[in-house]
C-alpha cells in the first residue's frame, strides 16, 4: 500500500526424496499507457517503448519515450529474487517475438524450449518482461520467490523500489501491510471480510459480465437504443453500469450493501456507475428514495458524476430507456430476487448436444516441439521451389507475376504476417498466409464483422475453419491456423483471391477466399478431394466470432443472434452500434443441412481457444442462438466423400444493409454456382484494371509491380479498403486517399474524379478541411496541419491536364460547418455539420490555396501542427514555425493552377498565383539555404531545424527531393542538395533511404511525437518509403536516370525479400510496399508496416511516369523513358477505353527521335488516342540518326 507495486511470493517445497531442480519463468506484457490506446493500436503504442535489463538487480525497468517536451512518462519495474538455493545466473527477455515465436502462443511459448532467455532489450517493438531463474529444492525444502512489478515516476525511483524490494524483509512488510490496509478499508466501509470478499465476486461480474446476471435474453433483443440515450440520464455509458432496483424501502439493506461496494470498488481503482431506480409503486416512494439518498450520504461516494451513483425514479424513464439501461448494464441486482449473495449464486443452465465416441485428436501437439526453435533462414530447412521466381525458401512468384506463392508448416512459417487485402468499395477482409482474417463492412474500424487483431508474432484470428473426420475424430484445419496439418501447406495471395491448399490423410484440400466485387460478401469455397483409398465422412465448420461495431468487449454484449426461417441463414444484428443498427450480419452454407450456433463459448469451451475448440467433442451444434451470448455465427455441414470423389461447398458471411438485404444476398448467392460467377467477376475486374498498363522490360521485378501489385495495393488496401495488417483505419484521410488515386489516371480515372469531389466536400469555408473523416457519417478532426488542402488543387490540376475533363470544375459541393480550431489546440474531433454554402470544385481549390497563403516571418509558409509530416506538431504549435518543404509544394501548386485557371479565363487569380509563386521562390533561395542543402523548417523561435548545425535531424529528404521536382530551385544548388541525399541519406548497406539523419533522440530539440519513435523506427530516421520514392523521382527530373533507377533498385520490396538471407532481415511481405523500413541497429533493413501506405501509388508513378516516361493528355499519349543502357528493347501496351495499343521502343541511346503508329509517323511524338475497339501498333525509337 505505500508503493505503487504487485508482490507475489510462490513456495515450492520438494516433497520428494531426491534433489529437485525447478525453473520459473514471468511472463507480462507491456502497456505502460491508457487501455484505449493499447487496444485502438497496439503495433503503434508499442513502438514508443523502451527496455532495459538491471542484471546487477536481476531486474528489467521499462518506459515510454515521450511524444511531446511536457510529457513525463512513468517507469515499470520487474524484479524476481529467490529465498533459497538458486542454480546458475538468471536470463531476461523483452522481446515478446523472441518469447512466443511466430505463429505460437503464450500457452506454449518458444522460449520455455530454449534453455536460457536471449537478453534482448532496448528497441524491441513488442515489448514484454520475463525473468527467468532456476531454483534447486533438497528433499523436504521449501524456497520463497517473489515477484515484483511496479510503475515509479522516474528511472531512478524505478532503481530505488527494486533496491527496497530484494529484501526478503520488505516483502513481508508488503504482505503485513497489506493485510493492515484491507483492516483500514473495511472499518472505513464498515464492512467484514465476508462482505469485501462478496463484493470483489460482483467486482468480477463488473469486469466479465456474467448472463445470469444480465437482463434477460429477450429484453436484450428488444433494445434498439445506442449509448446517446443514456446522456439524457445524466449518464456516459463509458465506465461499466451496475443497476440496483428496489421497490420496497423494506430491502434499503441491499442498496447499503451496493453503495459500499460501490465504495470499496472505487477504493480499489475500479470505476464503474452505480444506477439506482427507485420503483416504489406506492405512495411512499419520496420515503424510499430519502432512505436511498440516506445510504448513498453515509459513505463518501460521488453523486451524478462519472464512476458514481446515479438515483432516478424509474416511472421518469421511457420504456425503451429502461430496455437501453437494463441492456447496457453489467450487472443487474433486484431487491425481489433475494439477498446479493443469493443473487451471486444462479447458475446458468447448459444445453450442449452429445459427444462423440471418440475425443478430438489434433495432428499437430505443440506439447511436443522441436527444442531447437524454428528458424526461417536456417540451411536445409528450405523448400524447393524451382517453378517460382524470386523464391526466397517461404515464397516466390508464379512466372507471370500474378500469384505469390508462400509454403508453410507448423514448424516453418513466415517471419511475419503475409497478408492479402480482398476488398471491394464498402466490404473487404484481410487475410494472411496462415488463413488468419478479419473482415468488415463500409468501414474497416467502425464496423467490423470480426476482430482486427494487430498481432504480427500470433497472428490470432476470430475465423476459423475445421475438418474432422467422423471415423476417428481427427481434426485439422484447411489453412495453417489455428489447428495446423501434419503436412506442408501452400498459400496463395492473387489479385482479389487467396488459395490454401493441404492433404491430410487422404484428403485434399483447396480453400479459395474472396470477396465479391458488386457486393458486401466474402466467399470461403472448399473444394475436397477423396485420395484416401476408401469412404470418407467428414464435418465442416465454420467459426466467425462478431464485433459488429469497433472493439469487441464495447459490442459483444449487445449482438443478437438468430436463425432466419425464411432463408435459413444465421443472421446478426448489433442495434447499440447507432451508426450501423440496421446492418445485418449474416453466414450461409451452400450444404441445406447444417447445425448452428450463436455461442462463442459452445465452440470454443470455457478457457478454451481456436486451437482446440470444444465444439469438436461434440456431434453437432447446439442450435442455440438470441442475446446476452458471447457472439459468434458459427456453421456445421457433414457430408460423405466416396473414394476418388471431389466435392465443393462454399460458405458465404456479409453484411446486409438491413435484415431485407441480408436475405437477399443469402438468397442471391446461395451455393457453388453463384460462388462460381462472383470469382469470374473478381478475375475479369483486376484483369481489366490491372491491364490498362502492362509493361515488358528486362527487369522481372518492374514488371510484377507495374503490371500488377503496385495498383493493386493502391485499389484495394488504401482506396477501398482504407486497411491493412498493421493498421486498420477505415477513415479517409484528405491528402492521402488523393494522392492514391492520382495514380490511377490510366487505370480508373473515374475513382480520382469522385475523389476530388469526396475530398472537396470535407472542406469548411475557411478553406481549411478535415486531415481524416470517418464514414458513412464524417465524423472526423479538424486541425492546423497545413499542407491537406493543398492536395486538393494539385490532384485537380493532374486530373483536368491527363483527362481534360473540366467539367469537373464546375461540380457543386456543399462546405462543412464547425467551429475554428482554439488558440490552445491543434485538433478536434467532431461530426460537423453540411453548409448551406456549397461552391464549385474549382472555388474549392481556390479556397484551399488562399488559405495556404499564410507565410511567417521569412517569407515561408506557416508550419502549423504538422506539414506532410504529422510528427513535427510541435515546430510550429505557436502559430510562426515556418516548413521549407512546404514552400517548394505550394510553389508547384501555385504554378500549376496558374495555368489551369488562365485556361479557365480566371487571369485574375491566375496572376495571384503567378506572383506569389514568384516571391517564394525569392523568400525560398533567401532563407531557406544551408550552404549545402536546403533547410527543413523553421521552429517557432525561428531556430532552423534540418541544417548542418542541427544536433539531430541535419537533412531532411523532402525539401531536397522538391526543390527539383517543384522546380523551385535553384538549379546549382538542387544538384548539390541531391548530391548532399546520396552522401547523407542513402544507405546502400542496408538498400534504403533514409528520411532524414541523424534520428531524433537526446537533444533539446522538440519537433513532435516523432521524437517518441525508437531512433531508426518509422519517420525518425528509418526509410519512409514514400518520401525515398519522391528522392528516386528527384533524381530522375534532375536527369540522372542511372542514379534514378538505381535507387528505385533499392528500395524495391522484391529486392528485399528475393532469398533467403534478404528475407531473415527483411521479414515482411515482398510483394507490395512497406510504408517504412527500419534503419535502428537492432532491427536494421527490416520492413515496417505493409500494404497500407501511400508509397504504392507514388512508386507507380516513379517507374511509369518518371523512368518509362509514360504520360496522358487528354486524347494523346506520350512516351519520353529515361531507361538504363543496356535495356534495348521495351514493351508497353496500353488499353485507352476499349482500345489497345502496341508500344514497341527500341532503345539506340538517347531520346525520342521517332514515333510511328500504324504506319504513319508523328511529327510531334504523341500518340494520337482514338477509341475504335482497335488494336493499334506503335514504334518508338530512342536516339539513332
Amino acid at each position: 500500500p505505500e508503493d505503487d507495486i504487485e508482490l507475489r511470493r510462490i513456495s515450492l517445497t520438494n516433497r520428494g526424496r531426491a534433489p529437485r531442480t525447478i525453473e520459473l519463468t514471468t511472463f507480462a506484457e507491456v502497456v505502460i499507457a491508457l487501455p484505449a490506446a493499447d487496444t485502438a493500436h497496439p503495433a503503434f503504442s508499442n513502438l514508443f517503448v523502451q527496455t532495459e535489463l538491471v542484471p546487477a538487480h536481476q531486474a528489467i525497468v521499462c518506459t515510454r519515450r515521450p511524444r511531446s517536451g511536457a510529457e513525463r512518462p512513468p517507469w515499470m519495474l520487474h524484479l524476481m529474487t529467490v529465498q533459497g538455493t538458486a542454480e546458475g545466473e538468471p536470463s531476461y527477455e523483452t522481446s515478446r517475438a523472441a518469447f512466443i515465436g511466430r505463429g505460437r502462443s503464450a500457452i506454449d511459448p518458444i522460449a520455455m524450449h530454449r534453455p536460457a532467455l536471449t537478453g534482448s532489450a532496448g528497441a524491441v517493438l513488442d515489448p514484454i518482461v520475463a525473468i527467468r531463474r532456476r531454483v534447486v529444492l533438497a528433499p523436504d525444502e521449501t524456497a520463497r520467490i517473489h515477484v515484483v512489478t511496479g510503475m515509479a515516476e522516474t528511472r531512478d525511483a524505478a532503481l530505488g523500489l527494486i533496491e527496497k524490494y530484494r529484501d526478503r524483509h520488505a516483502a513481508d512488510r508488503v504482505f503485513e501491510l497489506s493485510w493492515t490496509h484491507s483492516q483500514v478499508v473495511q472499518r472505513r466501509i464498515e464492512a467484514t471480510s465476508a462482505d469485501t470478499q462478496l463484493y470483489e465476486r460482483l467486482a468480477s461480474n463488473v469486469l466479465y459480465a456474467n448472463p445470469t446476471l444480465r437482463a434477460p435474453s429477450s429484453l436484450i433483443a428488444r433494445n434498439r437504443g445506442g449509448q446517446s440515450g443514456l446522456w439524457a440520464y445524466g449518464i456516459s455509458g463509458d465506465l461499466p453500469i451496475v443497476l440496483a432496483r428496489i421497490a420496497d424501502v423494506a430491502h434499503i439493506d441491499l442498496v447499503r450493501q451496493l453503495v459500499k461496494a460501490h465504495t470499496y470498488w472505487r477504493l480499489k481503482g475500479l470505476g464503474a456507475d452505480l444506477v439506482i431506480w427507485n420503483e416504489d409503486p406506492s405512495g411512499y416512494r419520496q420515503v424510499l428514495h430519502d432512505e436511498i439518498m440516506s445510504a448513498i450520504a453515509a459513505s463518501d461516494s460521488l453523486l451524478d458524476r462519472p464512476g458514481g451513483i446515479f438515483v432516478r425514479r424509474s416511472e421518469q424513464i421511457s420504456d425503451d430507456d429502461k430496455v437501453l439501461m437494463q441492456t447496457v448494464a453489467r450487472l443487474i441486482i433486484a431487491d425481489s430476487a433475494g439477498t446479493l449473495a443469493e443473487q451471486l449464486e444462479r447458475k446458468p443452465r447448459a444445453e450442449l448436444s452429445p459427444l462423440v465416441q471418440a475425443g478430438p485428436r489434433f495432428p499437430y501437439e505443440h506439447a511436443e516441439p522441436s527444442a531447437v526453435p524454428p528458424a526461417t533462414n536456417a540451411p536445409g530447412l528450405a523448400f524447393a521451389r524451382p517453378d517460382l521466381v524470386d523464391f526466397n525458401g517461404l515464397g516466390g512468384f508464379t512466372p507471370d507475376g500474378r500469384e505469390y506463392v508462400i509454403t508453410t508448416t507448423a514448424e516453418r512459417r513466415t517471419p511475419a504476417p503475409w497478408v492479402n487485402v480482398l476488398a471491394n468499395p464498402w466490404f473487404g477482409s484481410i487475410v494472411s498466409e496462415s488463413g488468419s482474417a478479419y473482415t468488415w463492412c463500409e468501414n474497416a474500424h467502425g464496423y467490423r464483422l470480426t476482430p482486427w487483431h494487430n498481432d504480427a508474432v500470433v497472428d490470432p484470428s476470430g475465423e476459423a475453419l475445421y475438418l474432422r473426420d467422423e471415423d476417428d475424430s481427427h481434426v485439422w484445419s484447411p489453412t495453417p491456423l489455428p489447428v495446423s496439418a501434419a503436412a506442408s501447406y501452400v498459400s496463395r495471395h492473387g489479385f482479389g483471391y487467396s488459395v490454401f491448399e493441404v492433404s491430410e490423410r487422404g484428403v485434399a484440400s483447396e480453400l479459395r477466399t474472396y470477396v465479391a466485387i458488386d457486393a458486401p460478401i466474402k466467399f470461403l469455397v472448399l473444394k475436397l478431394r477423396n485420395r484416401s483409398g476408401r469412404q470418407r465422412r467428414l464435418s465442416i465448420t465454420g467459426l466467425f466470432e462478431l464485433v459488429l461495431g469497433t472493439v469487441r468487449a464495447a459490442n459483444a454484449p449487445h449482438i443478437v443472434t438468430e436463425l432466419d426461417t425464411r432463408t435459413g441463414g444465421l443472421f446478426a444484428r448489433n442495434a447499440y452500434n447507432s451508426e450501423f443498427a440496421a446492418r445485418v450480419a449474416f453466414l450461409d452454407c451452400s450444404e441445406d443441412q447444417r447445425t448452428v450456433t450463436g455461442d462463442r463459448l459452445e465452440v470454443l469451451g470455457r478457457n478454451g481457444s481456436p486451437a482446440r475448440p470444444a465444439c469438436m467433442q461434440r456431434a453437432r451444434l447446439s442450435g442455440r442462438v438470441g442475446a446476452g451470448l458471447d457472439p459468434c455465427l458459427a456453421m456445421r455441414v457433414m457430408l460423405e466423400l466416396a473414394d476418388g470423389e471431389e466435392r465443393e461447398i462454399a460458405f458465404t458471411f456479409g453484411s446486409g444493409r438491413d435484415l431485407a438485404d441480408a436475405r437477399h444476398l443469402v438468397n442471391r448467392f446461395r451455393g457453388t454456382e453463384p460462388a462460381r460467377i462472383a470469382l469470374e467477376g473478381v478475375w475479369a475486374h483486376w484483369n481489366r484494371t490491372l491491364g490498362t498498363v502492362h509493361v515488358q522490360t528486362p527487369d522481372r521485378a518492374v514488371n510484377f509491380l507495374v503490371n500488377g501489385w503496385l495498383l493493386y495495393q493502391v485499389l484495394a488496401s488504401r482506396l477501398w479498403a482504407r486497411s491493412g495488417f498493421y493498421q486498420s483505419g477505415g477513415a479517409y484521410g484528405f491528402r492521402d486517399q488523393l494522392q492514391d488515386a492520382m495514380a490511377l489516371v490510366h487505370a480508373e480515372p473515374a475513382v480520382l474524379r469522385e475523389q476530388l469531389l469526396r475530398a472537396a466536400g470535407r472542406q469548411f469555408p475557411q478553406g481549411d478541411v478535415q486531415h481524416w473523416w470517418h464514414p458513412p457519417l464524417g465524423r472526423g478532426v479538424r486541425t492546423r496541419i497545413s499542407d491537406d488542402y493543398l492536395w486538393l488543387p494539385y490532384a485537380t490540376c493532374r486530373y483536368v491536364t491527363a483527362l481534360g475533363d473540366t467539367g469537373v470544375l464546375d461540380e457543386k459541393v456543399a462546405f462543412l460547418e464547425g467551429r475554428m480550431v482554439k488558440q490552445d489546440e491543434d485538433s478536434y474531433y467532431d461530426l460537423p455539420a453540411r453548409s448551406d454554402e456549397s461552391a464549385s470544385l474549382y472555388d474549392h481549390c481556390v479556397r484551399a490555396i488562399q488559405h495556404g497563403l499564410r507565410f511567417g516571418s521569412h517569407g515561408l509558409p506557416l508550419m502549423g501542427s504538422g506539414d506532410w509530416n504529422d510528427g513535427m506538431n510541435l515546430v510550429g504549435e505557436l502559430g510562426k514555425g515556418e516548413s521549407v518543404w512546404l514552400a517548394f509544394f505550394l510553389h508547384d501548386v501555385l504554378v500549376q493552377f496558374a495555368a489551369l485557371a488562365r485556361r479557365r479565363g480566371d487571369t485574375g487569380f491566375a496572376e495571384t498565383c503567378t506572383t506569389e509563386a514568384a516571391r517564394l521562390r525569392g523568400n525560398i533561395e533567401d532563407h531557406a539555404w544551408d550552404g549545402a542543402w536546403y533547410r527543413r523548417a523553421y521552429f517557432d523561435d525561428g531556430e532552423p531545424l534540418g541544417a548542418a548545425a542541427s544536433p539531430e535531424c541535419q537533412i531532411d529528404s523532402l525539401p531536397q527531393s522538391w526543390a527539383v521536382l517543384s522546380r523551385a530551385g535553384d538549379p546549382e544548388r538542387a544538384r548539390l542538395a541531391l548530391d548532399a541525399v546520396d552522401r547523407r541519406l542513402v544507405r546502400r548497406d542496408l538498400r534504403v533511404i533514409q528520411l532524414f539523419d541523424p534520428p531524433f533522440d537526446t537533444s533539446e530539440l522538440k519537433p513532435g511525437y516523432i521524437k517518441g519513435y525508437v531512433p531508426g523506427v518509422r519517420e525518425n530516421g528509418g526509410q519512409y518509403t514514400h518520401a525515398a520514392v519522391w528522392t528516386a523521382m528527384a533524381f530522375a527530373a534532375a536527369g540522372d536516370a542511372a542514379r534514378a533507377w538505381e535507387l528505385l533498385d533499392l528500395i524495391n520490396p522484391l529486392h528485399h525479400g528475393n532469398s533467403e538471407a534478404a528475407i531473415a532481415v527483411y521479414e515482411v511481405e515482398p510483394y507490395v510496399v512497406a510504408a517504412d523500413v527500419y534503419t535502428n541497429p537492432q532491427h536494421a533493413g527490416r520492413g515496417g508496416w505493409t500494404w497500407y501506405t501511400g508509397s504504392a501509388g507514388w512508386m507507380y508513378r516513379l517507374i511509369t511516369e518518371s523512368l518509362l516516361g509514360i504520360r496522358l493528355e487528354v486524347d494523346q499519349l506520350w512516351i519520353e523513358p529515361r531507361l538504363p543502357p543496356a535495356w534495348r528493347d521495351l514493351t508497353v501496351h496500353y488499353r485507352h477505353r476499349e482500345t489497345v495499343y502496341h508500344l514497341q521502343l527500341k532503345n539506340l541511346g538517347g531520346s525520342v527521335s521517332r514515333v510511328v503508329c500504324d504506319g504513319v509517323e508523328q511529327a510531334g511524338h504523341g500518340i494520337p488516342l482514338r477509341d475504335d475497339r482497335q488494336d493499334h501498333h506503335v514504334e518508338i525509337e530512342l536516339g539513332g540518326s
